[in-house]
């Protein structure tokens, strides 16, 4: 057993937390609050409260409300010169994951003395520079539970000329203010979208070749804790204890991208919505999800873990590997994204072959975690038994 826990971020968790942030110190004087270029936030009140929370613990605050789905690098870059502009020394981040992505990012290029975002992504075209100077301060406040992102490292950027998705890693945030109460409006198709890609952390955490008993510990609980709650809070949005099982499951599986790692799937799934900015990064998550772990369970790497799983999925009589499979399945089906398609995103499968060349190129490190080689050929016929 080996692990390193090096999580700095303090967690206020529950229904009702945003109102402690006033009573936090928070870390400068002048805040970037870095918001989605929807109307979430306005709409659940998370805005005024956060707006009224810095307010109060004596911080000025600028307005950074652009960051779309699977955000683009230009974007980023545009918040960090608002950033430098306004001499904003700590960032606020609130929304969900993109958002979340996006502050990580931000926090970190905006001390930077030269260069732009792009140029500190390593992998595909990225300049792969390193980060010289120390990321600014940064609170992250989630409003959807998927991404873990208020507890990790990690921020996820598309180069819109290249079609590349690639993950870029900055710093910790200093303080995460997970409120259930803040994902109550967070519509049936979304919550599952979000729910998924909170499970699939954990599910790629657990078959992983980094996994740890630490990692174990965090990785089952969430994933017993979505297959339990996730269909109650797609059914019945308002749902305030099955909204905090699905919340707890999604930042301990942000624990678990920490201990442990994702594996290749999640470099499938960016290269598809790199090409497809449109395709929610759950969703297709959810689409190539069975014909993926089926090649796993093909290659015989970790039967056993298969099994446990779909045990904490809630098939207690689970005796082969394919009972995984069967109890993923129900899962989509419980909550109502089994029949989700490509087409309906405009992918086609002449796609399949660059796509492919692409995951490999630009999140290639996430391959070295599988437990076998995945060549280009196994990539290609995921895609092909996942298209409809």
């Amino acid at each position: 057993m080996s692990f390193t826990w090096n999580i700095p971020t303090k967690v206020l968790f529950g229904a009702g937390k945003i109102k402690d942030l006033a009573k936090e110190t928070m870390p400068g004087k002048k805040a970037l609050l870095v918001i989605s270029n929807g109307r979430s936030t306005k709409i659940n009140g998370s805005l005024e409260a956060v707006q009224r929370g810095l307010t109060q613990a004596g911080a000025e605050y600028v307005i950074f409300d652009k960051i779309q789905a699977n955000p683009l690098e230009p974007t980023i870059m545009e918040g960090v010169e608002t950033a430098r502009l306004h001499h904003c020394d700590f960032i606020v981040g609130l929304g969900g994951g993109s958002v979340l992505d996006s502050a990580t990012v931000i926090s970190a290029v905006v001390p930077q003395k030269q260069g732009r975002v792009w140029d500190y992504i390593h992998g595909g075209t990225g300049g792969g520079q390193p980060l010289t100077e120390e990321p600014l301060p940064y609170i992250a406040i989630t409003t959807s539970a998927g991404t873990g992102s208020e507890v990790d490292c990690w921020g996820v950027v598309t180069n819109p000329d290249t079609h590349e998705k690639i993950g870029f890693q900055g710093g910790y945030p200093t303080l995460a203010i997970v409120d259930p109460e803040l994902m109550l409006t967070v519509p049936p198709e979304y919550t599952a979208y979000q729910g998924f890609d909170a499970l699939f952390h954990s599910i790629e955490g657990y078959v992983s070749k980094c996994c740890n008993e630490m990692a174990e510990m965090v990785e089952l609980t969430a994933i017993r804790n979505i297959a339990e709650n996730l269909p109650k809070a797609v059914k019945n949005g308002s749902d305030l204890e099955a909204r905090t099982k699905v919340a707890f499951a999604n930042t301990l599986s942000g624990y678990s991208m920490e201990v442990s790692s994702c594996t290749s799937e999640h470099s499938l799934e960016h290269a598809l919505s790199g090409h497809h900015q449109d395709l929610p990064h759950g969703a297709g998550l959810i689409m190539i999800s069975l014909a993926y772990f089926t090649k796993w369970i093909d290659k015989h790497v970790c039967d056993e873990r298969f099994v446990e799983m779909a045990k904490a999925l809630g098939k207690t009589d689970a005796k082969e590997p394919m009972d995984f499979i069967t109890a993923l399945h129900d899962l989509q089906a419980a909550c109502g994204v089994d029949q989700l398609k490509m087409s309906d995103y405009g992918i086609t499968p002449d796609e399949f072959d660059r796509i492919a060349r692409d995951a490999k190129s630009t999140m290639g490190g996430l391959f070295l975690c599988d437990r076998f080689d995945m060549s280009h050929a196994d990539i290609v016929s995921i895609y092909e038994q996942s298209y409809r």
